[in-house]
């Protein structure tokens, strides 16, 4: 077991998420305590940006642990206990791109589900493993990975197939949101909570929502008939996602329920099972990508500048559910804590009617040597289906990266339940293809008028 204090890096140092994490720390320093935080990124101007907010939490805190800047990977991992990745490859202008060229040919623009969620993941899985590498040639042994880069479930598959021994734990805070607005909705901290999940990431239900032994999940039906998965005043929620858009996300699980009452969906379930309606409400002009690079982005680089001129930080960032989560389960690793959390894991049984090698997402206990699975059984062949067809469009889209095959990503494409036709999946891929040629691997045609190519 890692003995304390830490050293940590974090793999993506200019993200506007990094305040936040940092800050997550500080308040649980007795809890988790850090000799030295490491920022890493290889965007210097924009980590140069971010790093005096950061130093900023730290010294409110801690006049003790060191704090480091760099785009060097050997300083930034040497003797590392702990990473915290956060990468997010083509940055926002990627994002952007993601999102607007599905909407062109109607179908639903996201970052992390359908076409722009494969596309993401070809940017991304090849530069986490390089990461990987990089860690375990600098770090300590022990070392863990705690991965919050997306798209989580893609750059889980990518992992398990190219390094399946590495010490990489991938979460995700869009389950642990839902359980803040569940808690906010039944009037207790979402720690008080004890949940079943079955599912892929963005791609799962809550089966039971536990308080003191006693389930929740009917009183949280009939609330969601009414509001959503929100309280009757959205604001008190939460502030974090208190915009129009997250606001629509968290209504929209009432639809859902209203055909699919048995459990509650995982809120990107919408993207999947009501496309249309979203393409309806979507802009495609002015994205999600657009609103949180002219909201959060603008705010806290604005800040940044503000307290390099004036010594004054403005209240330009929130500490949430994203900064608490990686922190808790980082505890539970270092500690051996056998805390239950919901995270990605190789399945080997835990949903009895998936295949073993899926990446599935479920409750699990946090380990020194890692997350022991809740076994959820067998799931109803509605919800086996819908698994099925998405985990086979994604490990699909890690053989298309791995090989190199246009057709694999076309068939990703062409599986994934927000896009209608080959022809919509042809047409986007095509057009991704020119705008992710900085990044992508290079996709090649195995088949040419009736010919093998290769």
């Amino acid at each position: 077991m890692l003995k304390s204090p830490f050293i940590l890096a974090i793999a993506g140092g200019g993200s506007t998420y990094t305040p936040g994490i940092v800050k997550s720390l500080m308040v649980r320093l007795s809890d988790f305590p850090l000799a030295e935080i490491r920022l890493y990124d290889i965007d210097e101007a924009r980590q140069n940006t971010i790093a005096p907010v950061v130093e900023k939490v730290i010294r409110d805190h801690s006049q003790s642990i060191r704090f480091t800047v760099t785009t060097c990977p050997e300083t930034a991992f040497s003797g590392a206990h702990f990473v915290f990745a956060q990468m997010r490859v083509g940055q926002y202008k990627m994002r952007e791109q993601d999102e607007k060229i599905p909407l062109r040919h109607g179908v639903v623009g996201q970052e992390t589900c359908g076409p722009g969620g494969l596309a993401y993941g070809l940017r991304t899985i090849l530069p986490m493993v390089e990461l990987i590498d990089l860690v375990e040639r600098y770090a300590d042994p022990k070392a863990w990975i705690v991965n919050y880069s997306n798209p989580a479930a893609i750059v889980a598959e990518g992992i398990r197939r190219l390094r399946p021994r590495a010490r990489v734990l991938n979460i995700c805070d869009m389950p642990v949101a839902a359980m803040r607005n569940m808690g906010a909705i039944l009037g207790v901290d979402r720690h008080k909570l004890d949940v079943d999940y079955f599912g892929l990431n963005h791609f799962g239900w809550f089966t039971q929502v536990r308080v003191d032994g006693e389930d929740k999940l009917p009183e949280l039906r009939r609330h969601v008939a009414k509001f959503g998965l929100l309280t009757e005043d959205a604001a008190q929620t939460d502030p974090q996602h208190a915009d129009p858009s997250w606001v629509k996300t968290w209504r929209n699980i009432k639809p859902i329920m209203d055909c699919f009452p048995e459990y509650l969906p995982n809120p990107y379930l919408q993207y999947y099972l009501m496309p249309n309606q979203i393409v309806e409400h979507q802009n495609p002009d002015y994205t999600r990508a657009n609103e949180v690079m002219d909201g959060r982005e603008k705010k806290l680089f604005a800040a940044a500048v503000e307290y390099q001129q004036t010594g004054i930080l403005p209240d330009a960032f929130h500490v949430g559910v994203h900064g608490e989560f990686i922190v808790e389960v980082a505890r539970s690793l270092a500690f051996d804590l056998r805390q239950r959390h919901l995270v990605i894991v190789e399945n080997q049984g835990a949903i009895a009617n998936l295949p073993d090698d899926a990446m599935v997402e479920v409750p699990a206990y946090i380990t020194a040597n890692g997350p022991e699975p809740v076994r959820m059984g067998n799931v109803p062949l509605f919800h086996q289906t819908l698994l099925m067809q998405q985990l086979a469009s994604e490990q699909l889209l890690v053989e298309a990266t791995l090989e190199g095959s246009y057709e694999k990503a076309l068939q990703a494409f062409t599986l994934n339940r927000t896009v209608p036709t080959m022809e919509h999946a042809q047409a986007i891929l095509d057009e991704m293809i020119v705008a992710n040629q900085d990044y992508w691997p290079q996709l090649q045609h195995a088949w040419q008028n009736g010919e093998a190519t290769r």
